[in-house]
C-alpha cells in the first residue's frame, strides 16, 4: 500500500500530529509499541500558564494556550470520549513579598488571561498557605492514558501496535518502504527512541525521570494545588501527586527516595495526613538540552522529519506545534528558530 506519511510513535506527539495530517487529507500509518511505562501515559498532563519555582509565565504562553482547549475538545467530540479537565490551579505564596508582587502582576495586561484571583490570606485551612496565593485560569489537565486509549480506538487499522525496526526502513526513489508499504515521508515522534535512530541520534536529548504517586486524602478542593508538587484530584478522595525531576537513576523503576521526597513536599503543602498510597509510577521524559522541542527536516534526507522532545510540557506544547509542523511540511511555512532542529546542524 502507498501512504503519504509513516509516523513512528503514538504518544501525545504522534497521535496529535497524525490527526492534523488526516485533517489535511493526508494518508498515514502510525507504528507504535504499546509499552505501559511511556512518559505520555504516565504524565500528569497539567497545562499551567505560570510555572517553576519563580512562578514565571510559561514560555510562549500567549501562542500556546489558545490552541490547547479547542484541540482537545475537538478530539473529545471526534472520539466521543472525555479526557480534558478544565480546572483552576491554586499556587500558594511563599513570602509576603511574593504576595505583593502578584498583587501588581494581576493588574498587568500580560497576565489578565491567566490570573483569576489573588488571595492575601489562606485560601483553606487544609492548605499550608499563610501568605495566600494566586488562583490561575486557562489551566487544567489531560487524562493522558484515557486520551491515548481514545486515539487508539479512533485510528483503528491506521495504527499498528508493533515494535519499529529501523533496519526495515529502505530508501526508494519515491520515498521509503517499510515492510512492503511505500511512504512518501517518515516522521519520528518516538521520544527517546530517536536516540537509537541513524537519522536523529545526534540531537541533544537530555532524558529526565519523573515519578508520581496516587494517594488517598480527604481534602477534595475544586482546584489543583501546585507549589513544590502538584496535587490533582481524581475523585473519591484519590489524588495524583508529583513530580520528581532527575537526570539520574534512569534505568531504575520507582524509587524509595522519590516516594519520600514527594510525601515530604506534599506534607509541606497540605495540612492532612495521607490515608494510603495507592500507586507509585515513573516515566522518562524526552526532554532536550535547551528545553525546547525538536521540529524539522533531516539535513540530508528531505522526506524524513522529527517531531519530538516535548519533555514534561507536551500537553500544552503539542497542540500549537503540531499545527506549525503540519504547515511546515505541507505549506512550506517556516518554523520558529527556537524549535527548528537546524539549530543543531553544525554539531553533526
Amino acid at each position: 500500500m502507498k501512504f503519504d506519511f509513516l509516523l513512528i510513535g503514538h504518544g501525545l506527539a504522534g497521535s496529535i500530529l497524525g490527526y492534523r495530517l488526516l485533517q489535511e487529507g493526508q494518508s498515514i500509518r502510525i507504528i507504535d509499541s504499546s509499552v505501559d511505562n511511556t512518559s505520555s501515559r504516565v504524565a500528569a498532563g497539567l497545562y499551567n500558564p505560570i510555572t517553576g519555582r519563580k512562578m514565571v509565565k510559561t514560555w510562549m504562553a500567549d501562542q500556546l494556550f489558545p490552541e490547547i482547549k479547542p484541540l482537545y475538545q475537538e478530539l473529545e467530540k471526534v472520539t466521543r470520549k472525555t479526557f480534558l479537565e478544565e480546572i483552576p490551579i491554586y499556587r500558594p505564596f511563599l513570602t509576603v513579598e511574593e504576595q505583593n508582587e502578584w498583587m501588581g502582576k494581576s493588574a498587568e495586561a500580560t497576565f489578565v488571561d491567566y490570573v483569576s484571583q489573588v488571595f492575601q490570606k489562606s485560601k483553606n485551612p487544609a492548605i499550608k498557605d499563610p501568605f495566600g496565593g494566586v488562583m490561575l485560569r486557562n489551566s487544567g489537565w489531560l487524562a493522558t492514558a484515557k486520551f491515548l486509549e481514545a486515539m487508539t480506538e479512533f485510528y483503528g487499522d491506521i495504527l499498528r501496535e508493533e515494535k519499529f525496526d529501523e533496519t526495515d526502513l529502505i530508501p526508494e526513489k519515491e520515498g521509503w518502504t517499510y515492510r512492503n508499504d511505500l511512504f512518501k515521508n517518515v516522521i519520528f515522534c518516538n521520544g527517546l527512541g530517536a536516540l537509537d535512530s541513524r537519522f536523529f541520534s545526534w540531537l541533544p536529548f537530555s532524558p529526565v525521570k519523573g515519578e508520581i504517586l496516587e494517594v488517598s486524602q480527604s481534602f477534595e478542593p475544586s482546584f489543583i494545588v501546585n507549589r513544590g508538587v502538584f496535587r490533582v484530584g481524581l475523585g473519591n478522595r484519590l489524588h495524583r501527586v508529583g513530580s520528581t525531576y532527575t537526570k539520574h537513576d534512569l534505568d531504575q523503576g520507582p524509587t524509595e527516595s522519590a516516594k519520600n521526597e514527594l510525601i515530604e513536599r506534599l506534607d509541606d503543602l497540605i495540612n492532612e495526613p495521607i490515608i494510603q498510597i495507592q500507586s507509585h509510577k515513573f516515566g522518562i521524559r524526552p526532554a532536550t538540552r535547551d528545553r525546547k522541542p525538536f521540529l524539522g527536516k533531516h539535513p540530508s534526507h528531505q522526506s524524513v522529519y522529527c517531531f519530538n522532545g516535548f519533555g514534561a510540557k507536551g500537553v500544552s506544547l503539542i497542540p500549537y506545534f503540531s499545527k506549525k509542523m503540519t504547515n511546515y511540511i505541507l505549506k512550506s511555512e517556516p518554523l520558529e528558530k527556537e524549535v527548528d532542529i537546524a539549530r543543531y546542524f553544525n554539531y553533526i
